[in-house]
């Protein structure tokens, strides 16, 4: 990775304690342009609390995030999602009764111009279905054949689909995926790993939490190691194997100097 090239997303020394205990102890992150970046880490590492923070569902104590190397403060998970910062959760925010579009278009919806949407506040519903389409024919998701009928009577691999489809629909800078293979099969996961290379292929850098260490070194440019609280290490996943990872994460063996994590 180029030196020349920005993060379009970095933290630098954050710090979040609760109470006692320090989930972020100074520690640093970067995502750069058009990557996939993955983050592990041994459970109580101090990840979901780092991404909660980029995500805006936690404010930090200290330090400071950066998108496109600008200083932003996001007060909740609106002012991120408005900046272009899209996160795509574990249990993927979906409402079961609701239909594909609807969810595509939650707390977005587009209304009727005149009259009957300014002051009836009626939906157009044509225009939100015909967007919610358009957006899952770009992923490839061709097998949702109804956009009107209920999320609830999806596949698991189908309902991660429509939440990776409504990110990337309006994420427009940076995606957030927790655990987004935890709770498929085999190939419904192959299909979000393939899902996840098409929005890479369009432009927008992804973050990609997960516990899956194969899916990790599949997919990502580059993986960041985190371990009590701080970025231990970040490794190109080329250049070490799984075992290697693991050993990093979990202490049992040294991280890369900055000089090797650099070249």
């Amino acid at each position: 990775m180029s030196e020349a090239v920005s993060p379009v997303l970095q933290a630098r020394n954050v710090v979040k304690r609760y109470g006692r205990v320090t989930a972020l102890d100074h520690t640093d992150f970067d995502l750069m342009p058009n990557e996939i970046l993955g983050v592990i880490g041994d459970n109580g590492a101090g990840k979901s609390t780092l991404i909660k923070v980029l995500a805006g569902a936690v404010q930090p104590d200290s330090g400071e995030v950066r998108l496109e190397d600008k200083p932003v403060h996001f007060r909740g998970p609106e002012d991120a999602r408005a900046a272009g910062i899209e996160t795509v959760y574990q249990d993927l925010a979906l409402a079961p009764a609701l239909s594909i579009a609807d969810n595509m278009f939650l707390g977005r919806e587009v209304r009727k111009g005149g009259p009957l949407g300014k002051w009836l506040r009626l939906l157009d519903r044509s225009t939100m279905q015909q967007k919610a389409r358009e957006q899952l024919n770009a992923l490839g998701l061709l097998t949702i054949q109804n956009i009107r009928q209920q999320v609830e009577t999806l596949s698991g691999g189908q309902r991660q689909g429509v939440a990776v489809a409504r990110a990337a629909a309006f994420g427009s800078r940076v995606i957030i995926m927790d655990e987004p293979t935890a709770a498929l099969g085999v190939k419904e996961s192959r299909r979000v790993l393939e899902l996840m290379m098409e929005i890479k292929k369009r432009g927008l850098p992804i973050i990609l939490i997960s516990h899956n260490m194969p899916h990790v070194f599949e997919v990502s440019d580059r993986i960041h190691i985190h371990r009590l609280g701080r970025r231990i290490a970040v490794i190109n996943p080329r250049d070490y194997s799984m075992s290697d990872a693991v050993a990093i994460m979990t202490g049992a063996m040294e991280p890369p100097s900055a000089e090797q994590q650099a070249a």
